[in-house]
C-alpha cells in the first residue's frame, strides 16, 4: 500500500503540472473516427490516411524525441508513434506527463514501422481523463481470483479474455431476443417486487414499502405473472429479467441472476424441448459461428436433436435402481441410503428421487440431454401425466452436468392447481420454507382460463458460462454478490 501511495503521489504532481500547463485533466467530448480494431482490419484503405481514435495507454515505451505507446479501446490495441518534430514540442511535454492507465484522445497517420506493426503517427493529443491509481503490475495482471470480482473495471482493463466473456454474452442475449422475435413472441415487462413470492422453490428476499406499509418480495421466477398474460390473450411471451433467490453462493449459484422464461398458448413440453435446443444450436451460431464447442475440456454437440431419456431410466442407468418399482416412500428412503444419498427427515417419495436423481444421474449428463416426466409432488406447476398420474409433463436440459432449462406443459386447471398449492402450503407448515405459497389472484386467473400452454424458464448466466468456457457463474456476471471487504 506504501508504494502505491508514493505512486498516487507522483501522478497527482504530474497532474498538478497539466493544470498549471493549462490543460485540462479530465476533458470532454471527443469525436473518433475509428476503433483500433478498424485500423488494424482496414489498413489497406487507411495507411497514410488520419484517424481520431480515443482510449487508455496500457504502455509507454522510449524517450528523447520519439517515443511508442500502446493505445487500448474496447476493440483492441494500436501502437501510438510520438515524435516531438512531428507532434510538437508542446504535445511532446504534454505526452511526457502522461502515465500507464491514462485516458487519451489523438489524431494521427496510419502507417506500418519497419519492424511491420501497424501503428499511428500521432500530430495532435488530447488528455481525456488521468488515472491517479496504477494499474496491477503488467506481467501477473490482476489474478487475483476475489480482487477481479470486487473490482470488476480493473479486471475489465488488464484482461482482455474477460471482456471479451461480456462482449459475448451480449452477442448471447442480442441472438436470443431475434430468435424470439422472429417466433412471433413479445417480450414484455412483468414486476420485479411481489406480494407472493412464487413460481420456483426458493427463499425470497424481503424488502418492505413505506407508503403502502407492506412487505414485498424480490420476484423468485417470472412464471405466475406471464401466465397471467396467456390467461389476458398475449399467447407468445417472453422476459429476460433479474430473478433474486436468498440462498448460498457456489459456482453455480447467485442470489441474482438472469433467467428467460417463455410461454406459448396451444404448445406442450415436447413443443418446448424443440424450441430450445434450436435456440441453443442458433445462438451458438450467432455468438461463436459454430454449434461445436469445448467445455472445460470436453467437446460438446448443441446441433438438434438432444436424446431424450425419462427421469425413471436415467436414474436406472446411472444407479442400477428403478425407483418406479418402490411403491413406498419408506422403500426409496433406504435404496437411496443404500447408494450413499445423505437425505433429510420428512422428504415425499418424489422428493427423494429428485435427490437421488440430483446427486447420482446430473453429473453425467454431459452431452445436451433432456429429462423428462418428473414426479408430481417436486413439479407443483406442471401438468399430470394422463397414462401415470403420479409423473408430470416436465423436462429438465442438462449440458455439462449442469441444469440449463425446467419446462412444462403448463396446468391450466385451476382446481387441480389449488390442490396442489395446498399440499405446498402444508408442506411449508412442516418446515419446508422453499415451498410454494398459495397465490389467490393467479388462481383467479386460471378460474378465467388459460389456454393449454407450454412454458420454459432457461438460465442466461450458465448459458453464457457454458459458451465462454467459464468455470463459475460469477466469471459470466459482471458484479457478483460478494462479501463486504473491511478497508
Amino acid at each position: 500500500m506504501e508504494v502505491e501511495s508514493d505512486l498516487m503521489a507522483v501522478r497527482l504532481e504530474k497532474l498538478q503540472q497539466l493544470r498549471e500547463a493549462g490543460v485540462d485533466p479530465y476533458g470532454g467530448r471527443f469525436t473518433c473516427t475509428h476503433t483500433t480494431a478498424a485500423v488494424q482490419r482496414h489498413f489497406d484503405q487507411l495507411e497514410g490516411q488520419e484517424v481520431t481514435l480515443a482510449g487508455r495507454l496500457r504502455a509507454i515505451r522510449g524517450h528523447g524525441k520519439a517515443s511508442f505507446a500502446d493505445l487500448q479501446d474496447r476493440d483492441g490495441r494500436l501502437q501510438l508513434y510520438v515524435r516531438i518534430d512531428i507532434a510538437g514540442s508542446e504535445t511532446y511535454a504534454i505526452f511526457h506527463q502522461l502515465d500507464i492507465g491514462d485516458i487519451i484522445g489523438v489524431r494521427g497517420r496510419v502507417f506500418r514501422t519497419h519492424r511491420g506493426e501497424i501503428s499511428l503517427e500521432v500530430h495532435e493529443l488530447t488528455v481525456l481523463c488521468k488515472s491517479l491509481r496504477p494499474l496491477p503490475e503488467k506481467w501477473h495482471g490482476l489474478t487475483d481470483v476475489d480482487l477481479r470480482y470486487r473490482q470488476r473495471y480493473l479486471d475489465l482493463i488488464v484482461n482482455p479474455e474477460v471482456r471479451q466473456v461480456f462482449i459475448t454474452r451480449t452477442r448471447v442475449l442480442r441472438a436470443i431476443r431475434t430468435f424470439l422475435d422472429n417466433r412471433g413472441f413479445l417480450e414484455v415487462e412483468t414486476p420485479s417486487m411481489h406480494t407472493i413470492p412464487g413460481g420456483a422453490a426458493a427463499r425470497p428476499f424481503i424488502t418492505h414499502h413505506n407508503a403502502l406499509d407492506i412487505d414485498l418480495y424480490l420476484r423468485i421466477a417470472l412464471e405466475l405473472h406471464l401466465k397471467r398474460l396467456l390467461v389476458g390473450g398475449l399467447e407468445k411471451v417472453y422476459e429476460m429479467g433479474r430473478i433474486f433467490r436468498n440462498e448460498g453462493l457456489s459456482t453455480k449459484h447467485n442470489p441474482e441472476f438472469t433467467m428467460l422464461e417463455l410461454y406459448q398458448a396451444y404448445a406442450d413440453y415436447n413443443d418446448m424441448m424443440s424450441l430450445l435446443e434450436e435456440m441453443v444450436a442458433f445462438v451458438a451460431r450467432e455468438a461463436l459461428a459454430a454449434t461445436t464447442i469445448t467445455y472445460q475440456g470436453e467437446e460438446l454437440e448443441l446441433t438438434p436433436p438432444w436424446p431424450r431419456l425419462t427421469m425413471r431410466a436415467a436414474i436406472e442407468k446411472y444407479t442400477g435402481i428403478d425407483f418406479g418399482e418402490l411403491t413406498t416412500t419408506a422403500a426409496a428412503r433406504q435404496a437411496a441410503n443404500e447408494l450413499g444419498v445423505q437425505l433429510e427427515p420428512g422428504l415425499s417419495q418424489g422428493q427423494i428421487v429428485n435427490e437421488v436423481f440430483e446427486n447420482l444421474v446430473e453429473p453425467h449428463l454431459v452431452q445436451p440431454t433432456f429429462v423428462i416426466d418428473y414426479p408430481v409432488a417436486i413439479s407443483p406447476l406442471a401438468k399430470r401425466k394422463k397414462d401415470n398420474p403420479e409423473l408430470t409433463y416436465r423436462f429438465e436440459a442438462f449440458i455439462a452436468g449442469r441444469e440449463l432449462a425446467n419446462a412444462f406443459s403448463e396446468l391450466n386447471d385451476p382446481l387441480d392447481q389449488r390442490r396442489r398449492f395446498e399440499d405446498q402450503m402444508a408442506a411449508r407448515a412442516a418446515g419446508d420454507e422453499e415451498a410454494h405459497r398459495l397465490d389467490e389472484d393467479f388462481l383467479r386467473a386460471l378460474e378465467y382460463g388459460m389456454p393449454p400452454a407450454g412454458g420454459m424458464g432457461i438460465g442466461i448466466d450458465r448459458l453464457v458460462m457454458l459458451l465462454t468456457d467459464a468455470p463459475s457463474i460469477r466469471d459470466v456476471i459482471l458484479f457478483p454478490t460478494m462479501r463486504p471487504r473491511e478497508e
